[in-house]
């Protein structure tokens, strides 16, 4: 279902149903948007058979090489048991490779794997694409910089 049939779906169900609360209600337009972001993003990346998770522990290992496994996890709030079932599948896809730590063998380093960095470059300018769709939904960079912060000012 793309991002368009989600949105289009929500508005004809709920045509002429009362929703003042809901309508001033911060949490449900946050989920909303969320969803409608999200949706655009799976369709995206859906292509290429990768999760918004998986994307998202790839451009972390991306910019960071050698990060231990556990600090990827904690940056992203990825649980534990969650977070050891991505970076399973990504290093079976031969996106990424964990290494051991040679002074504590519980560690591990992530890092990208040649196959990883490509399929970065060729789903980077798909995912540009889909923030610029978003960004421009809301009047533009600046916009997107207010609302960075206003979201920054909740969540840390």
């Amino acid at each position: 279902m793309t991002n368009q049939s989600v949105v289009g779906a929500f508005a004809g169900i709920h045509a002429g149903v009362e929703q003042s609360l809901l309508a001033q209600s911060l949490g449900f337009r946050m989920r909303r948007a969320q969803l409608a972001i999200f949706q655009d993003l799976q369709d995206v990346l859906g292509e290429r058979n990768i999760r918004p998770a998986d994307f998202s522990v790839l451009t972390v290992i991306a910019g960071n090489s050698g990060m231990k496994q556990s600090d990827v996890a904690a940056l992203l709030a990825i649980q534990r048991a969650n977070f050891v079932a991505i970076v399973d599948g990504l290093e079976s896809k031969g996106l990424i490779e964990r290494r051991r730590s040679e002074v504590d063998r519980r560690v591990y380093f992530l890092h990208l794997t040649p196959e990883g960095e490509g399929f970065l470059e060729e789903i980077l300018p798909k995912w540009r694409e889909h923030e610029a769709r978003f960004i421009d939904r809301i009047g533009g960079t600046e916009k997107r910089d207010q609302l960075i912060a206003m979201l920054k000012s909740i969540s840390e």
